[in-house]
C-alpha cells in the first residue's frame, strides 16, 4: 500500500501523459544525479567501453518502444526480449552493467529505494558517459516510467541499418518526430563507438561488380580496414568508428566524413548526399554548433514513448518485470 501511495504521488493520475522535468525527484531522491554520476564514473574507470555502450543502449531503447528501459529486460522461457533481437546482440554488456550498478547505488539510499526508474537512470548515465568522454553536458529531463513489455518482435524494422541511405534515415527518424538535423547530430555518437567487421565488410570487399571497394571510401582508409578486417575474420573483432580520436566525444566524426572515412554507408552518405553535406561541413569546423544541435537532439530523443502509470512502473530490478 505504501508503494502504491508513493507512485500515485509521484506520477499523478488521470492526466493521460507523463510530464518530464529536471527536478522530478527533488522531494523523494534529491541527490539522484550525483549518485548516478559516481556510479558511472566508477564504471568508466574500469573500462572506456562504458561510454559507447551506454550511449548506444539509450538510443536502442528509445528508438524501439520509447525510453522505458525495455531493452535491458532479460528474455525468459516464455518471451524473447528486445535485447536478444539480432540488431541488439552487439550491444556491449558494459552498458547494461552501468545501468544495473547505478540502479543499485540509487537503491542503496533508503529514501531513494524503488523510487527512481531504470529508464531515468539510463538517461542520466548516458549524459554522464558523454561528459566523461569530453562531450557536452546538458540538463536531463526526468520522470520516465519503465515499460511493461519487451519483445524481440518489436525491434524488427525499428532501428537504422548501416546500409541505409539518407531517405531511409530521414524516414525512420521523422517517424519519431526527429528532423534530418537531429539525425545527423545523433550520429555524432559514432565518434566514440565501435563496430564489428561484418557490419561494413561489403564496403571493402564486394561493394559492387564494378567497384569491389566503395568508391566513397578514402582509399588509404579502405586499405587500413582490410588490414584490420581480413576476409573470414573473427566476428568478435571490433573496429573504432572514429579512427582519429576514438576515446574523445568531439567533432572528429564529421571531419572524418569530409575525408571519406565514414565507416558505414549510413555515415558516409551524410557527406556524399548534397542535402546533408552542408551540415556535416559546418560541424566539422564548428564544434560548438554541433554541441548545441546534439543537446537539442538527444533531449528530443529522451522524450520518445514516455510511459504513464497505465503502461509503466518503477522496476525493482532493471533486468526483469516486477
Amino acid at each position: 500500500m505504501r508503494i502504491l501511495i508513493i507512485l500515485i504521488l509521484l506520477w499523478g493520475c488521470g492526466s493521460g501523459s507523463a510530464q518530464l522535468s529536471q527536478n522530478f525527484y527533488a522531494k523523494v531522491c534529491p541527490d539522484v544525479e550525483n549518485i548516478v554520476k559516481k556510479a558511472v564514473s566508477a564504471k568508466f574507470s574500469q573500462t572506456f567501453v562504458t561510454v559507447p555502450a551506454t550511449i548506444r543502449l539509450f538510443f536502442h531503447d528509445c528508438f524501439v518502444s520509447g525510453c522505458d528501459a525495455s531493452v535491458i529486460v532479460a528474455s525468459t522461457a516464455g518471451n524473447t526480449a528486445e535485447k536478444d533481437h539480432p540488431d541488439n546482440l552487439s550491444l556491449a554488456g558494459d552498458g547494461f552493467d552501468t545501468v544495473i550498478k547505478a540502479k543499485a547505488a540509487v537503491d542503496a539510499v533508503s529514501s531513494c529505494k524503488n523510487k527512481v526508474s531504470c529508464a531515468d537512470i539510463l538517461a542520466l548515465a548516458t549524459r554522464d558517459a558523454i561528459v566523461l568522454a569530453g562531450g557536452p553536458t546538458y540538463p536531463v529531463e526526468l520522470g520516465r516510467l519503465d515499460g511493461l513489455s519487451s519483445t524481440s518482435a518489436s525491434v524488427e524494422g525499428n532501428l537504422p541499418q548501416p546500409s541505409f541511405d539518407l531517405d531511409q534515415l530521414n524516414k525512420m527518424f521523422a517517424s519519431r518526430g526527429l528532423s534530418q538535423t537531429d539525425m545527423i547530430a545523433l550520429s555524432a555518437a559514432h565518434t566514440v563507438g565501435f563496430s564489428h567487421c561484418n557490419r561494413f565488410a561489403n564496403r571493402i570487399y564486394n561493394f559492387s561488380r564494378q567497384n569491389p571497394v566503395d568508391p566513397t571510401l578514402d582509399p588509404q582508409y579502405a586499405t587500413q580496414l582490410q588490414g584490420m578486417c581480413p576476409k573470414n575474420v573473427d566476428p568478435r573483432v571490433a573496429i573504432n568508428m572514429d579512427p582519429a580520436t576514438p576515446r574523445i566525444f568531439d567533432n572528429a566524426y564529421f571531419k572524418n566524413l569530409v575525408q571519406g572515412k565514414g565507416l558505414f554507408t549510413s555515415d558516409q552518405v551524410l557527406f556524399t548526399d548534397s542535402r546533408s553535406k552542408n551540415t556535416v561541413s559546418t560541424w566539422a569546423s564548428n564544434p560548438q554548433s554541433l554541441n548545441t544541435a546534439f543537446i537539442q537532439a538527444i533531449t528530443k530523443l529522451g522524450r520518445l514513448g514516455i510511459k504513464t502509470a497505465k503502461n509503466g512502473n518503477i522496476r525493482f530490478d532493471c533486468g526483469k518485470f516486477n
